[in-house]
C-alpha cells in the first residue's frame, strides 16, 4: 500500500524517506533513544540508510507502518505500528516511538500518536493496539497512559535489543475503548 499520511494541528506525518536520512542518523545520536528502545548504539548513517529501506518494505508489505513526525517540516520524531498481526478475528499491532531531544515536552508525541491511533482503529480496523517499553521508560509510559491504554502488566527479561535483554512493561488498547486515562500502578 502507499504510505498514508497524516496531519494534526501542528504536525505533518509522512514515511521517512532517503531526504530524511541525515536527520534520523543526527537525531539517534541521543543516547536515550538506544537507551529505551531497540535503537543501536552507535547509530550510523548506514543504519539510517537501511531504516528508509525497511519502512518502504513495510509499507509495501502492510506489515509496519512508520511515520517521520515532523513540526514545520522538521523532522522531531519517529512513530509506527509495528509487528502488524492480520488475524480472522482482528488486526493488532504495537505502537512505538521517539522523540528528538529539544522536541521533547511540546505534547508532540502525544498529538502525533493520538492521529496514529485513530488511523489504526478507524482506517486499518484493528482491534487492538499494543504498548511495551523497557520497564523504569516514564516519559513513554505517561504518554501510552495518555492515549488510553490500560496497564497490562511487568514480563521479567521480556524485551530484546541490541544490547541484550530488559524487563518490560506492557499495555494495551482496544478500539472499544473510551480513551480515558486510567491508573496505572507504574505511575501513580
Amino acid at each position: 500500500m502507499e504510505p498514508a499520511i497524516l496531519t494534526t494541528d501542528r504536525l505533518g506525518l509522512r514515511a521517512p524517506t532517503a531526504s530524511d536520512i541525515d536527520a534520523i542518523a543526527q537525531a539517534c545520536q541521543d543516547p536515550e533513544i538506544p537507551r529505551w528502545t531497540t535503537v543501536p548504539s552507535p547509530y550510523t548513517r548506514e543504519h539510517a540508510e537501511d531504516f528508509i529501506g525497511i519502512v518502504a518494505k513495510g509499507w509495501a508489505e502492510e506489515g509496519e507502518f512508520v511515520w517521520g513526525i515532523r513540526a514545520d517540516d522538521v523532522l522531531v520524531g519517529m512513530i509506527g505500528l509495528h509487528n502488524v498481526n492480520a488475524h480472522p478475528a482482528g488486526t493488532d499491532a504495537e505502537i512505538g516511538f521517539w522523540m528528538v531531544a529539544d522536541s521533547r515536552g511540546r505534547g508532540y508525541l502525544s498529538e502525533a500518536a493520538r492521529a496514529v491511533v485513530d488511523w489504526a482503529f478507524a482506517d486499518r480496523g484493528m482491534v487492538r493496539l499494543g504498548w511495551r517499553a523497557v520497564a523504569g521508560n516514564v516519559p513513554s509510559a505517561r504518554t501510552a497512559r495518555s492515549l488510553g491504554f490500560h496497564y497490562e502488566g511487568f514480563q521479567r527479561l521480556a524485551l530484546t535489543s541490541p544490547r541484550g535483554r530488559d524487563d518490560g512493561w506492557f499495555a494495551g488498547l482496544l478500539a472499544t475503548d473510551d480513551r480515558t486515562p486510567v491508573a496505572w500502578p507504574v505511575l501513580d
